[in-house]
């Protein structure tokens, strides 16, 4: 994985997560599209949400199981920093 999340990486953990198939191009292509457009709900997000923290290493802010768009989920978890405080 990248240093930042890319909306191909979103994609993948969309199916490994929570088995939805979804194209990276659907997701930055419709930047007001919510998760429950795509048909992932918040269960969904929760476990994609604790797939990328294992792959990390480190958590995620509170707020991004509440994210309510692929862009918003991405903008909020590419602003968290790498390293611990």
């Amino acid at each position: 994985m990248t240093t930042e999340l890319t909306f191909d990486e979103l994609a993948s953990l969309m199916k490994s997560a929570a088995g939805l198939t979804v194209k990276p191009e659907d997701l930055a292509g419709r930047p007001e599209a919510t998760f429950a457009d795509y048909g992932l709900d918040s269960l969904g997000l929760l476990g994609i949400v604790g797939e990328l923290e294992n792959r990390l290493g480190r958590s995620l802010p509170n707020d991004a199981e509440r994210s309510r768009t692929p862009h918003d989920f991405l903008d909020l978890v590419n602003t968290v920093p790498t390293t611990g405080a």
